[in-house]
């Protein structure tokens, strides 16, 4: 079985081989914070460690995109588009939205949840469910309106 971390050495050579710089920099950037976090804890970062790495690096560029659209830099924004396209290429398939509202349905009720105070119990219960597949920010909503 491969890992995450062997994908993205496979689609980091097979960029240096198609000279796409521009990927080839995203790519790097990715890898070099995940070696960052392997050197500071001193251990292999596993497939999870790993897509967590990712989707703050999706963050980071999402919030970059709203202070450069706010500073009207629409020429850096789409910069940070394409990177999180490439990215996102790594990414499990994003859940469809009846996938995500059954799991937060069945979360709820499992967690026997009936009001704003279990917010956190069900929203920790659900993290490595949607891990890289679906927006934490989108399900806190989500989880929110079913509980108000």
């Amino acid at each position: 079985m491969t890992t995450l971390k062997s994908q993205i050495t496979e689609v980091l050579k097979a960029t240096m081989r198609a000279k796409e710089m521009d990927k080839l920099t995203v790519i790097r950037s990715l890898q070099a914070a995940i070696k960052q976090i392997e050197v500071d804890e001193r251990k292999e970062l596993d497939d999870a460690q790993t897509l967590a790495v990712i989707e703050k690096q999706i963050k980071q560029r999402k919030e970059s995109i709203k202070a450069f659209e706010g500073a009207g830099r629409d020429d850096l924004a789409s910069k940070e588009q394409a990177e999180i396209d490439v990215l996102s290429q790594f990414l499990p398939e994003a859940m469809t939205e009846e996938e995500l509202d059954s799991i937060i349905e069945q979360t709820i009720t499992a967690q026997e949840a009936t009001s704003m105070k279990d917010m956190g119990k069900v929203m920790n219960s659900l993290r490595p469910l949607i891990a890289g597949r679906a927006d934490p920010a989108l399900v806190s909503s989500k989880i929110k309106a079913k509980l108000a």
